[in-house]
């Protein structure tokens, strides 16, 4: 496996960066998914043209973004994940 972006976190279930590339997958992940909610919450409320198809099509891409984050994330995290309690 090439260099870890990510390593599993201490207690619970996940991964936290630990290179510049994953953080930059974070930052970037959390600003796409902001973005898409903040379009379709301003489409569900009338403020731009597309009203409630919009809003849906845009929390449907958040989710699309947020599922890509989590497997971009599981694949470059160094030792897998699984629930960690912290005594191990």
């Amino acid at each position: 496996m090439t260099k870890a972006w990510f390593k599993p976190k201490r207690i619970g279930y996940g991964a936290v960066p630990i290179s510049w590339q994953g953080w930059a997958v974070m930052l970037g992940g959390a600003l796409a998914t902001a973005a898409a909610l903040n379009a379709a919450m301003l489409a569900w409320l009338g403020l731009i043209a597309g009203g409630a198809a919009l809003a849906l099509g845009l929390t449907i891409l958040a989710l699309v973004i947020l599922v890509a984050l989590t497997t971009v994330a599981s694949r470059r995290t160094d030792g897998g994940w699984h629930w960690r309690n912290g005594r191990e």
